[in-house]
């Protein structure tokens, strides 16, 4: 491993005592043992298997094979220096029909992560649902059918109980709109079904069961529960009447359909008639918990126009030029996330708690060179970038509390498989060796640098 300090410069930027660095993952991309210990099939198991879904064909089978590394990789938290890790946990590792008594060998798995995480001081993060539905359920409706929901809460007691003693931090549901719009509207993720705006009341039942499981995460004790929300700057394609009009839309559904019923229990206006159907009374209420945390995902914002008339969708999603991009094709664009907490700040203002940076990161897929160096100098820049960013909305009056990098490890990226590498650490998928790379370095050295190692 090179030596900490090689090659890193130390232009670092600041942020406030007390602010949390930390990495994140989540349990399909990087656990693998699909089939050990009782873990029963997960939609991404089932959606992986059909041809053509996945890029390459490729699985997370073994992924990371971080379920039989757990020691290896905390230790490698441990020499970043982070403060907190964020995790998801497998519900098919738990409850492998997403129905009944807990599997004991799946809760001792995260027990011991749990430990170990703690005992290397790094406070943990645990999302409960980061995209990995049991396909039992799935196979009576999924997030269509509403007695999901119900399952979910089952789940979320069964969790609190057991960890929430010693687990920081809570988040009930990773990005639903992902979930929910990739998953059951354009289908390019798990389940993989093509329902355009049919997906609505799958969206509606995930943040339903996100309320109902911060119920139950509170009764069993836990004293912080957050979101993890996908948000994204929404740009019109031009200053047409028809493009403005539409970003306009298409932020409600993207943005605003996730964070106004957790944070102010209602719909955007515009869109409140696509739930009437969906909706019982009380549903709102129930989803609008009070917040710990509002945690955000950032990576790009999205441009938009008008679509074509025929067009099964009335918005179309352009390239957003004029911008370095990541080798996934995705633009660089940090002050976006600084104008998104400035705007979020400025909108919601007393309903809006402390925010936390959930995940933010970017794949490059550079590799060891001969001399085993990864030397991802585009990922130091990026991050860079955004930690500033970050550190420009603090001082704007935005109350933001941490940063989590996506991502600790290399891993499997849903539909790209394992062709985008997004690691502060190289994952070799054939001797799974893992490799910090120069941004990992430069990570670690960052957090020293904050006002509370001086």
């Amino acid at each position: 491993m090179p030596p900490p300090h090689a090659a890193v410069p130390h232009d670092f930027p600041l942020l406030p005592p007390g602010f949390r660095f930390g990495t994140s993952t989540a349990s399909y991309q990087i656990e693998g043992a699909v089939a050990e210990d009782g873990r029963g099939p997960s939609i991404w198991d089932t959606f992986a298997a059909e041809p053509g879904r996945v890029l390459g064909g490729d699985t997370g089978e073994v992924a990371c094979d971080h379920y039989h590394r757990v020691d290896e990789d905390v230790a490698l938290m441990k020499a970043l220096g982070t403060g907190g890790y964020r995790f998801s946990i497998a519900w098919p590792r738990i409850q492998p029909t997403g129905r009944g008594p807990a599997n004991e060998k799946g809760l001792a798995f995260y027990d011991r992560l749990i430990d170990t995480l703690l005992a290397n001081d790094q406070e943990p993060m645990v999302t409960l649902y980061h995209w990995d539905l049991p396909q039992a359920l799935e196979d009576d409706g999924g997030w269509l059918n509403r007695d999901t929901v119900d399952r979910f809460a089952e789940y979320a007691a069964i969790v609190g109980e057991r960890f929430a003693d010693r687990v920081a931090h809570w988040i009930p549901v990773n990005e639903p709109n992902v979930a929910s719009i990739l998953g059951y509207g354009l289908g390019t993720h798990a389940p993989g079904k093509a329902m355009l705006f049919d997906c609505l009341p799958a969206a509606h039942h995930l943040l339903l069961a996100h309320g109902r499981a911060a119920i139950e995460l509170r009764n069993a004790g836990a004293t912080s529960i957050g979101c993890a929300n996908n948000h994204a700057p929404i740009w019109p394609a031009s200053d047409d009447d028809a493009d403005v009009g539409m970003s306009k839309i298409f932020d409600a559904l993207w943005n605003g359909t996730f964070l106004e019923p957790m944070l102010l229990g209602r719909y955007p206006a515009d869109l409140m008639p696509l739930f009437e159907g969906v909706m019982s009374d009380g549903d709102l209420a129930t989803i609008r918990q009070p917040l710990d945390f509002y945690g955000v995902n950032y990576y790009n914002p999205l441009k938009v126009a008008a679509g074509d008339e025929d067009s099964e969708i009335p918005f179309d999603l352009r390239e957003v030029v004029g911008y370095p991009t990541t080798d996934f094709g995705w633009p660089i664009v940090p002050d976006a996330l600084r104008e998104w907490l400035v705007m979020f700040r400025a909108r919601f203002r007393a309903a809006l708690p402390p925010i936390v940076i959930t995940e933010s990161g970017c794949s490059y897929n550079v590799g060891p060179d001969e001399d085993g160096v990864v030397d991802d100098q585009a990922r130091i820049d990026y991050l860079r970038a955004h930690v500033n960013a970050v550190s420009e909305a603090i001082q704007r009056g935005v109350d933001v509390r941490g940063y989590y990098c996506w991502s600790l490890l290399d891993n499997f990226e849903w539909a790209e498989g394992y062709s985008q590498r997004f690691g502060l650490v190289h994952v070799d998928y054939e001797t799974l060796e893992r490799t910090p790379k120069k941004s990992f370095h430069w990570y670690a050295e960052l957090i020293k640098a904050q006002p509370q190692h001086l």
